[in-house]
C-alpha cells in the first residue's frame, strides 16, 4: 500500500467547531498527524507552531493584557514547549476577550499537568492515536467495531444480520489495510513511503522520540538504559508486566523500570491493559498486561521483520480496539481476565449494559476449543454477559455458541 492521498481522520468529527466557546487540547505520539488535523479542521484560525523557537520568543514575550489582541483565537502546536502560554489563554478565555483556542502537544506528562492546573473546567481533551485500519482503508463508514461497542447488548443481533454477508471488493482493501498496520504500524507519513524508507522512518522516528520526546519528559543524561527498557518492553509485548523481571533484564533498579514503563506510557509508546477487577472463578492475577501502541515502531525496535507472532497479533487486536474506544470516547472499559489457575479472556470490555469478551487466535480461523474461557467467564458473570468474539485472521463470521452469543470474527471484519 503506498499513496498520498490524506486520510480522513475520525476525531476531526468529534472535534468543536470554533464558533463553539471551547477550548481543544489535543494530545498524541509525535508524527500522529496532529498538525494536519488541527490545520484541516482549523483551517480560519491562526496557526502557531511552538517547536519554532522564534514563535516560542513572540509568545513568550506576548502580555497576558494583549493574547487577545495579539494572538486572537489560535491553534497553538507543541504548547508544552512554552507551558506558560496556556496561563495566558486561560486569561484572555476567562476574560471573555477570546472564546475559543486549540492547543496540541506530544507529551501527557508536560501538557496535562499544567491544562490540569490551570484549565480545569475549560478544556475539552481529546487523543490523536496512530491511524487505525479503517483510516488506512479510507472507510467512509463505521466499521463493525464500533456498531458493537455502541450497543453491546445488540451483539447477537448485529452479528446475525451480517452473519452470511460477503464483502466482495471491498474485502481485499480491509485485508490489504490491516495488513499494513501488522507491517508498518499506522503512522500517517508511511503511507507515502516505499518499504526500505519506511524502514528509515521508522528508524528516524525512534531516535526523534529518545532525543526529544523523552528529553523533554525525563531529562535523562543517559539514554543506554531507558533504550534496553524499551527493548525488554517491546520483545514482551502482551505479556504481564513484572517490574523486577523488566528490571532484571535492562539492569535497572524496579523503581526505574516502572518510572520508564510510564514515561512509554505518558507519550503513548504503550498501552497498559488492567486485570478485571472482579473476581469471577479463582484467585485473579493482579498485574497489568503491555501491549505497544503501534506495530510499525515495534517491529522496528525489536526488529521483529518476520511472520506475525501470537503475542504481535494480540498486540494488534488489543491496540486497534484501545484506539476505537479511547478516539469516540465510548463507554467501554477494557480489561483483561487471568485467574491463578491458568483461566484468560484476552479482553474483557465492560460497559453499561453488561461485559462482551474477546479471545485472539493468530489463526485463519476459530476452533471449538477456543471459546472455552470464554464459556466459563459468560457462566460466571450471568445476565451481565453480552456475548464474545474470537478474533481470527481468516475470512468468515461464524456463530460459534448461539446460548451465549459467542462468533468468530475475522480482524479486518471487525476493525474496517
Amino acid at each position: 500500500m503506498r499513496t498520498n492521498i490524506q486520510r480522513y481522520r475520525w476525531l476531526a468529527g468529534r472535534l468543536p467547531t470554533p464558533d463553539k466557546r471551547r477550548l481543544v487540547v489535543v494530545t498524541g505520539a509525535r508524527q500522529t498527524g496532529k498538525t494536519t488535523l488541527m490545520k484541516g479542521t482549523y483551517s480560519g484560525l491562526r496557526y502557531v507552531n511552538l517547536d519554532s523557537p522564534e514563535d516560542r520568543d513572540v509568545l513568550r514575550n506576548t502580555a497576558t493584557a494583549s493574547w487577545a489582541r495579539t494572538v486572537g483565537p489560535a491553534v497553538l502546536d507543541e504548547v508544552h514547549k512554552e507551558p506558560d502560554v496556556i496561563e495566558k489563554v486561560k486569561h484572555a478565555f476567562d476574560a471573555g476577550a477570546i472564546s475559543f483556542s486549540a492547543l496540541t502537544g506530544s507529551s501527557r506528562l508536560l501538557l496535562l499537568r499544567p491544562v490540569r492546573e490551570s484549565l480545569a473546567g475549560r478544556a475539552f481533551l481529546y487523543n490523536l492515536w496512530p491511524l487505525t485500519a479503517s483510516e488506512v482503508a479510507g472507510a467512509t463508514v463505521t466499521p463493525l467495531l464500533h456498531d458493537l461497542l455502541s450497543h453491546p447488548a445488540e451483539l447477537a443481533d448485529i452479528l446475525g444480520a451480517v452473519l452470511k454477508r460477503q464483502l466482495g471488493d471491498e474485502e481485499g482493501a480491509a485485508i490489504e489495510a490491516v495488513n499494513h498496520l501488522a507491517t508498518w504500524g499506522g503512522m500517517p507519513e508511511l503511507l507515502r513511503l516505499e518499504d526500505d524508507e519506511r524502514k528509515e522512518w521508522l528508524r528516524s522516528f525512534q531516535g526523534t522520540y529518545l532525543e526529544r520526546d523523552l528529553s523533554d519528559m525525563a531529562r535523562l543524561t543517559d539514554l543506554a538504559p531507558f533504550r534496553t527498557l524499551q527493548r525488554v518492553a517491546m520483545l514482551r509485548s502482551g505479556g504481564l508486566v513484572s517490574w523486577a523481571d523488566f528490571a532484571r533484564d535492562a539492569q535497572v533498579s524496579p523503581a526505574t523500570a516502572r518510572r520508564y514503563i510510564e514515561y512509554l506510557d505518558l507519550s503513548f509508546q504503550v498501552i497498559l491493559l488492567q486485570p478485571y477487577h472482579t473476581n469471577l472463578t479463582s484467585r485473579v492475577v493482579k498485574a497489568p498486561k503491555l501491549y505497544w501502541s503501534d506495530i510499525g515502531i515495534l517491529r522496528r525496535g525489536s526488529q521483529q521483520w518476520g511472520e506475525m507472532t501470537g503475542q504481535m497479533f494480540e498486540t494488534l487486536v488489543v491496540s486497534e480496539i484501545y484506539k476505537w474506544v479511547d478516539t469516540w470516547a465510548l463507554d467501554a472499559r477494557m480489561y483483561f481476565y487471568r485467574t491463578r489457575s491458568g483461566l484468560e479472556v484476552d479482553i474483557l470490555i465492560e460497559t453499561s449494559d453488561g461485559c462482551l469478551g474477546v479471545e485472539v487466535k493468530n489463526r485463519s480461523e476459530a476452533h471449538p476449543t477456543d471459546i472455552r474461557s470464554l464459556s466459563a467467564v459468560a457462566e460466571a458473570l450471568g445476565d451481565r454477559w453480552l456475548g464474545g468474539l474470537v478474533v481470527h485472521k481468516g475470512h468468515g463470521i461464524e456463530l460459534l455458541d448461539s446460548r451465549r452469543h459467542i462468533f468468530s470474527v475475522p480482524l479486518h471484519r471487525l476493525v474496517v
